[in-house]
């Protein structure tokens, strides 16, 4: 008798939730600033809630601090709710506002004592961690400095020494890139990373700069007027950007002719043609030109091979690769659109 031997078959490990947001809604008299906001964020995770000014960012926070009560629905934070173990929740939890305040007349290590205080950590512990934390958002050589004369750079580095000095869980990050120069963002980008891999802390990070969002996050949610249009990694969101499930071919070749330009043209996979028609070919075609392709499906290898058997030149091809920018404009515009056709229904 025989017997039948499987081979197992590898599973993986969704993270551990550690903020659960479930169908969370927040009224403002009669306008609605969260509109039934689904989310749940796995421990190390970094996530961007995306979206501009007034989408309902910082109101979602406020929420899961227990700062602002929830109209219906509910969040939990750690395992904790938010409304009912708000203490707990803020032991666990470190918070970067938008512009985070601080003793201006005081030095950076007397500002990350205060806090250290504030939070029930000894003097030497606390001492213990603030040179630690200075060391490692790099204001080693500041410690003695006043605040008042650092630079907004500086001072972002500071708030986020501030939040982890009690060791949290979670870090939320309002706009913390917000007035930075663009070297002092790639160098915050980089330390919020490193913090997340090294520390395996899950940071959420509201923000509306698309490109920065893009570099450090495992995932971002879209926000739109109080509503999570969309959730996924770039990959995944790329992916659902053409609802007809068309793929983009770019490419660029030498030696133009005649019997190239029939074989894109008459392809049946090729539902549109950008590039040298047959009526702008000279005596030797155009030297180097470059086309677009939108098809079926995935095209490249065959058109490859078609400019190789015309005796053309292949100088680059690819398949377009769409970015946060072009994902977040093109689901903003469907937000756009969806709320326009409800205000009219």
């Amino acid at each position: 008798m025989e017997t039948a031997i499987q081979e197992a078959v590898p599973v993986t490990k969704q993270p551990e939730p550690i903020i659960e947001l479930k169908r969370l809604t927040k009224h403002y008299d009669s306008q609605v600033a969260v509109n039934g906001l689904n989310l749940t964020i796995g421990r190390g995770e970094v996530f961007g809630l995306l979206g501009p000014n007034g989408a309902g960012k910082t109101t979602t926070i406020l929420m899961m601090l227990g700062l602002t009560e929830p109209t219906s629905g509910s969040a939990r934070i750690c395992g904790l709710d938010p409304m009912r173990q708000a203490l707990q929740v803020k032991r666990r939890v470190g918070y970067m506002p938008d512009d985070i305040g601080f003793y201006e007349d005081r030095t950076a290590i007397d500002n990350l004592m205060l806090t250290a205080r504030l939070n029930r950590i000894s003097n030497a512990e606390g001492w213990s961690r603030a040179q630690e934390l200075l060391d490692l958002v790099g204001l080693r050589d500041a410690i003695n400095k006043k605040v008042g004369a650092f630079s907004r750079g500086m001072r972002q580095r500071l708030g986020i020494a501030d939040v982890l000095i009690k060791r949290p869980e979670v870090v939320i990050l309002d706009e913390p890139t917000l007035g930075i120069d663009p070297e002092g963002v790639r160098e915050l980008l980089k330390l919020i990373s490193d913090l997340s891999r090294q520390q395996k802390i899950t940071v959420l990070l509201s923000s509306h700069h698309l490109h920065q969002v893009q570099q450090i996050c495992d995932r971002v949610g879209l926000f739109v007027r109080g509503e999570l249009i969309a959730c996924g990694d770039i990959e995944s969101l790329a992916n659902q950007l053409d609802d007809e499930g068309t793929v983009t071919v770019e490419l660029e070749a030498e030696g133009w002719n005649e019997e190239l330009i029939r074989k894109l043209t008459d392809h049946g996979g090729v539902i549109t043609y950008r590039g040298p028609q047959v009526a702008d070919l000279d005596s030797g075609g155009p030297a180097t030109a470059p086309a677009t392709l939108v098809c079926s499906r995935d095209l490249s290898s065959e058109v490859a091979l078609a400019i190789i058997q015309s005796g053309a030149r292949l100088k680059t091809i690819s398949r377009k690769q769409y970015g946060l920018d072009d994902i977040y404009h093109r689901y903003f515009e469907g937000g756009e659109r969806g709320e326009r056709n409800r205000s009219k229904s």
